[in-house]
């Protein structure tokens, strides 16, 4: 139908209106940035002007408009789509509006925004429409102008209004005339359905895992990871801003830390049940091991700034490597938990960041130490056979020692943690074959009735701390082997050796191995000066945990034997400390 002059004039009118009224909005130039800025110069410029104008820490007046539009500014530039989207539909000044195409401006492709986040947009071109938009809100659309290169489309009236476009297909489409020729633009009902899409999340919150119920407790509860955790809700402004910090932080901490936000929305019972609800804004809390082998949540009030955000997170990083002086250490000594066990020596005053990283992610699968030395000449460094710093010393679960690596270099926390990873993982698939090889001899002895040989893979077991009391039987020949091992086995079957651990409830308080003495001299010579050298056969009895022993050396008899192991368990003898701690060679 033909459109009268006077409507024609006023839908003109009106075009001029809503040119005129768009409100420029330039990213670049609002977060004070060129247009080649990189996303780390993007990130800190926003940083810096969300502390400035965020509603909680300034009150002036334009101070809340002023935050939307840092914000609206940072959700263009910070993804990829978005910005590139800009950088080659808007205009020069980046104003949005209804802007005629110029020659090489591809067509006249333009865009139109109301500013503040949130927004949904789109851009027309070759290939049709393409969402721009946030998460809802104002709806804006881009029509293309009839520039040099660019499509017009036909009205009914006959020909191309000066715009492009003819005037009848703005009606069709708004109002639903003229549905059988739409034209360039479609019915409106495309729009409204295409503005409900969602946009690309930002590379910051795509980062950010959704933590439920289930997600807290399986992952994070006494996982030995610490986590920085956002709570919101989505009415808030400025979550955005958190966010890209928690991104930051994370980014600086990789593989230190993990990161997470709880809907506390969607999410009510856990927020209720962590006590993290927030109030007026999102709050910031991080899974801390400061305080114990169990994790807590510690909240952060400070200044949100990445550095100290970053700071607070390492401060709460775990803490489960025991920092020890190598001059009052017992290297030799053994694992209550049974555990490899892992030391660090470096040059460092204070427990290095990846240490207790690592400390943390192989919690219950290693005892860790660590040890300030000063180099490599200190005696007992030289005692560990390590000839670089800083190093890494482990012994298996039998008490075998390994330089696992020497002269560690770090290129960065990630890496580093990457690579003492796989050594780490190395060292405890090893320590299985020992653990799996020293259980098949235990039940090899079982099995035929016969007591086990004590050897330095299975010391830790039989004679280890969790044994209160060890009964050792040395021998120097075939024969007084066989006249122990008949002796010991006898004994061991009768009451008096049956007697609970009143420590564990349910093993035997004794141990019988044999030992022989004829190999192992230095081993009896922690308890004994001479070793026992002039005595074919000899029993000892050895208290690990107190570092006491009491040896026999009269007849060998049954009744002998039983005498003296009764007086053992009933305290009727005197126990005297070892030399030195005995070590099996």
């Amino acid at each position: 139908m033909k459109i009268r002059s006077p409507l024609s004039f006023a839908l003109f009118s009106t075009l001029l209106v809503l040119y005129g009224g768009a409100k420029t909005i330039d990213p670049y130039k609002i977060l004070g940035v060129d247009k080649n800025a990189s996303q780390r110069e993007i990130q800190k410029a926003f940083h810096k002007l969300s502390l400035q104008y965020h509603p909680d820490k300034n009150k002036s007046k334009g101070a809340q408009e002023k935050f939307s539009e840092i914000n609206n500014a940072y959700d263009i530039l910070s993804d990829e789509q978005k910005r590139k989207n800009y950088d080659m539909y808007g205009d020069a000044k980046g104003a949005p509006g209804f802007d005629a195409g110029h020659p090489g401006d591809h067509g006249g492709y333009t865009f139109f925004t109301g500013g503040g986040p949130g927004q949904s947009g789109f851009t027309s071109g070759p290939g049709g429409w393409q969402h721009m938009g946030g998460q809802g809100g104002s709806q804006s659309f881009s029509f293309s102008f009839g520039g040099p290169g660019g499509s017009r489309s036909s009205g009914s009236h006959g020909g191309p209004s000066s715009f492009g476009f003819d005037i009848d297909d703005i009606f069709s489409g708004f109002f639903g005339g003229g549905m059988k020729d739409q034209g360039q633009f479609g019915d409106f009902s495309s729009f409204s359905s295409s503005s409900r899409s969602q946009s690309q999340s930002r590379s910051s919150s795509r980062s950010i895992r959704a933590i439920n119920s289930e997600a807290f407790r399986k992952e994070i509860t006494d996982q030995g990871m610490t986590w920085l955790l956002l709570s919101y809700t989505p009415s808030f402004q400025g979550k955005q801003y958190y966010e890209s910090i928690m991104a930051e932080v994370a980014s600086l901490l990789s593989e230190a830390i993990k990161v997470g936000s709880i809907n506390c929305e969607t999410e009510l019972s856990l927020c209720k049940d962590l006590a993290v609800r927030p109030g007026r804004s999102p709050r910031l809390f991080v899974y801390s091991y400061k305080g114990s082998e169990k994790g807590s949540l510690e909240e952060y009030n400070g200044d949100l700034t990445a550095k100290n955000v970053k700071t607070f997170c390492q401060d709460h990083l775990p803490r489960f490597s025991k920092r020890i002086s190598l001059n009052h250490f017992d290297l030799s000594s053994s694992n209550v938990e049974r555990y490899p066990r892992v030391m660090l020596l470096s040059t460092k005053k204070d427990t290095p960041v990846i240490w207790r990283v690592l400390s943390g992610l192989y919690h219950k699968r290693f005892t860790f130490y660590d040890a300030e030395v000063h180099d490599v000449s200190d005696p007992a460094v030289k005692k560990l056979g390590v000839d670089a710093l800083p190093a890494i010393v482990g012994w298996l679960s039998n008490g075998e020692k390994h330089i696992l690596k020497s002269s560690i270099s770090v290129k960065d926390l990630k890496s580093a943690i990457k690579d003492l990873s796989v050594l780490l993982d190395s060292f405890e698939k090893k320590n299985r074959k020992v653990a799996s090889s020293w259980t098949s001899e235990e039940q090899t002895a079982s099995t035929e009735g016969q007591l086990p040989l004590l050897t330095a893979s299975n010391f830790d077991g039989l004679c280890g701390d969790k044994t209160p009391v060890c009964i050792i039987g040395g021998f120097r020949s075939p024969k007084s082997r066989d006249k122990l091992e008949s002796l010991l086995s006898k004994v061991s079957k009768k009451s008096l050796s049956r007697r609970q651990n009143v420590a564990s409830g349910s093993r035997d308080a004794l141990s019988y191995v044999l030992l022989d003495a004829t190999k192992q001299q230095s081993f009896l010579g922690a308890f004994e000066k001479s070793g026992f050298k002039s005595i074919d056969n000899i029993l000892v009895a050895y208290k690990p945990r107190k570092g006491k022993y009491v040896a026999f050396t009269g007849d060998m008899t049954i009744e002998e034997v039983e005498k003296f192991i009764s007086s053992v368990l009933n305290g009727d003898v005197q126990f005297t400390r070892t030399r030195q701690k005995p070590v099996l060679k």
